[in-house]
């Protein structure tokens, strides 16, 4: 039975990370929240501290790159709640030789990132439209804006969800659904993370934020009905010397510190 009152904020990839400072920013909103995750990562326990914030939380542990999963997700969501917002975070990357990496892990990068967010955005669409007023947000990455070597599926996914979300912003807006996307630089996420920022120097750091930061300027840009989220000004001037230098320069000198990493690590 759907509950016909209260709406629901939807969050993915929301146990760790950037997914779990956007369901603390949200919380602490007093926004109801939907939380979705892999299975083993803790998701049970953390919806019950959220809900210290006077917040009804319920969480969904399943794994998105799956089809089946995605749909019995949606279709499970769509009759029990009000959806008014969806922030599309989950996602994976990584850094590997595009010969040596496994078909399994190019094949895990496009369907998470690229197809769960696309299969789900339209799945939950009709209850989007119902809300009066919506908010979808997109998690691209400051990758979106360059093609880099030994990274080539991650930064073309994120490109893709940029295309994606600009497009479908302008196709909803008749609907009044406000879709934004937003651009994170690195950020320590996690220790594998951490030590891969770290690997590549002062480079590695620039224009670095917190997963809590970029959750707050995410939902005020969202709210505030931008379209593109760029966080921090040495991420904004990173983008605009990725948009006016030569591509060919451009793609050397991130490939280079990427390179860096994989000496470091070997």
């Amino acid at each position: 039975m759907m509950n016909d009152t209260k709406q629901y904020a939807l969050i993915t990839g929301a146990s760790q990370g950037l997914g779990k400072a956007f369901a603390f920013d949200l919380a602490s909103r007093r926004i109801n929240l939907l939380l979705v995750a892999l299975p083993g990562e803790g998701l049970p326990a953390f919806a019950e501290q959220l809900k210290q914030h006077d917040v009804e939380v319920h969480h969904f542990e399943t794994d998105l790159s799956l089809r089946e999963n995605l749909y019995a997700l949606a279709d499970d969501l769509n009759r029990r709640f009000q959806v008014f917002m969806l922030v599309n975070n989950a996602g994976k990357g990584g850094t590997t030789r595009f010969e040596m990496a496994p078909l399994e892990y190019l094949n895990g990068i496009i369907e998470l990132n690229i197809l769960a967010t696309v299969q789900l955005t339209r799945l939950l669409l009709p209850n989007l439209k119902r809300q009066g007023k919506a908010f979808i947000l997109n998690v691209s990455s400051m990758a979106a804006f360059s093609p880099i070597a030994y990274k080539s599926v991650y930064p073309a996914s994120k490109a893709f969800i940029r295309h994606f979300s600009l497009g479908l912003r302008e196709e909803l807006r008749a609907f009044n659904i406000v879709v934004s996307v937003v651009y994170p630089g690195p950020m320590k996420t996690n220790a594998d993370v951490t030590q891969r920022i770290e690997s590549q120097g002062f480079k590695g750091r620039i224009g670095l934020f917190s997963p809590a930061a970029i959750a707050k300027l995410g939902i005020e840009g969202l709210l505030a009905g931008r379209a593109n989220i760029v966080p921090g000004l040495a991420n904004q001037l990173n983008r605009w010397l990725m948009g006016t230098l030569p591509e060919a320069w451009v793609i050397r000198m991130v490939s280079k510190a990427v390179k860096k990493e994989l000496r470091n690590r070997n």
